[in-house]
């Protein structure tokens, strides 16, 4: 399993952000107890400013107790050895922790954090491609009464910056009651799957409950 060091720290979260931003999952195209681990390592969601974490916890906290049963072993994880550093050609030269000395005095702190800020400033001045998910919910109703063409345009007033919406279907549920598959795709530095599935169970007269049946990057 891949190591981020230190995930209660930025240094730690920037470098699982990094790996994040082009994959799904910690290991594979499914979720595992790989993600589990390092989920459990953070405690909590990460800030905006870590766009790929934060879609990704988001992703993982939607399955709710299920993550037990996702394939794989558990690791424990130490937050105590620092984040390894990213692979990146343009940054050889630059030092991200200065002097090692136990004792900094104020001109070695003004030059690591000067040192910081360049980097800090050479990263977002690099312009990325826009991380994106398609996801397919499945909304489901209370009972077989339900008018399901009235729920799904219920559910497609819903509006997100980020947010668009797909192809859907009527799919067999349980005695006779059908729900809507349906598709929609996300910037996954704008949309929150828990926000998304508040907004559409928020339409309490048709909607019983929202799963995420897939989540896929672009």
């Amino acid at each position: 399993m891949p190591q981020f060091g230190n995930l209660k720290a930025d240094s730690g979260l920037k470098s699982l952000n990094d790996y994040l931003g082009d994959r799904s999952y910690i290991e594979g195209h499914a979720p595992t107890q790989a993600d589990v681990s390092v989920y459990e390592g953070i405690g909590k969601a990460p800030s905006a400013s870590f766009p790929h974490a934060l879609r990704w916890y988001n992703h993982i906290t939607s399955f709710g107790a299920e993550k037990s049963k996702f394939p794989g072993e558990k690791t424990a994880l130490s937050n105590s050895a620092p984040a390894a550093a990213a692979d990146d050609d343009d940054d050889d030269d630059v030092d991200l922790f200065g002097s090692d000395d136990e004792e900094e005095d104020a001109d070695a702190a003004r030059v690591r954090e000067e040192r910081l800020a360049a980097y800090a400033a050479k990263k977002s001045a690099k312009p990325g491609p826009i991380a994106k998910s398609q996801i397919m919910l499945d909304v489901k109703p209370w009972d077989d009464e339900t008018d399901m063409k009235v729920m799904e345009e219920h559910v497609r007033t819903v509006t997100m910056d980020g947010l668009v919406w797909g192809a859907s279907k009527l799919q067999p549920l349980a005695f006779g009651i059908m729900k809507l598959s349906i598709l929609c795709t996300v910037e996954d530095a704008k949309v929150s799957v828990d926000d998304l599935t508040e907004k559409i169970e928020a339409f309490e007269d048709y909607v019983q409950s929202v799963d995420v049946a897939a989540f896929n990057k672009v």
